[in-house]
């Protein structure tokens, strides 16, 4: 598959991700709770879900920085295609954040993650969560292709399950471009550092972890 594809489908699962995920957090506020936290968990599980088996073929379906660079850390994504990955990935969610703005003008926050606590213990809870989830997309991914029977389904209710639980606490972002588009363009930067530097060291920790119970991995081929 050609890179061009590659970043298109990055681009537009991340749309589909931060616009409905976010867009649910947006809707519940307006409409007194019609959602409710459980709806907006589940959200956030289907449509990581969907995107897996729409793009895990094309692009892999990260729609994650922290899963780009985890992959490649783990030898199973070329390092030349990350800067590439990332961009896309931001280009889908300022897409997504920059549609519900205009959508939804007075909404304060835009779904924007901010702890409901001190920020060490949301710190702690994005990383521990972020772990658990590269753990489990590198079990059930082929190199870096979340694509198969069980991939959508394991990595989908995972997320849900832990929006579940600890998204009244941090928010369960997860995913550093899930939160930097609906703070940029909400104007709410104050806790973002969280959100940013949380997800990576999680995803970073699970590279050896995994490789505890997997063994080492082959080094990704770089892509056309």
């Amino acid at each position: 598959m050609q890179l061009l594809n590659r970043l298109a489908a990055e681009a537009l699962g991340t749309f589909a991700l931060i616009f409905t995920g976010t867009g649910a957090i947006v809707v519940n506020q307006v409409s007194n709770n019609a959602i409710t936290h459980a709806g907006i968990a589940l959200t956030f599980g289907l449509i990581v879900l969907t995107m897996i088996y729409t793009f895990g073929d094309i692009s892999g379906a990260h729609l994650n920085p922290a899963v780009t660079v985890g992959f490649a850390v783990g030898r199973r994504f070329p390092w030349s295609d990350v800067p590439g990955y990332l961009s896309a990935q931001a280009l889908g969610a300022f897409a997504a954040s920059g549609l519900l703005r205009f959508l939804f003008p007075t909404n304060a926050t835009l779904g924007a993650t901010l702890p409901s606590g001190p920020a060490s213990q949301s710190f702690i809870l994005e990383a521990v969560l972020t772990f658990l989830l590269m753990l489990v997309i590198l079990n059930v991914s082929t190199g870096a292709k979340e694509k198969g029977i069980t991939a959508g389904i394991a990595v989908g209710s995972l997320i849900g399950l832990e929006a579940m639980f600890a998204g009244p606490i941090c928010g369960a972002s997860m995913n550093p471009i899930r939160s930097i588009s609906p703070a940029v363009v909400s104007g709410h930067l104050e806790h973002l550092w969280i959100y940013v530097l949380a997800p990576v060291l999680g995803a970073l920790l699970a590279v050896p972890a995994f490789r505890c119970v997997r063994g080492d991995t082959k080094p990704a081929k770089p892509s056309t």
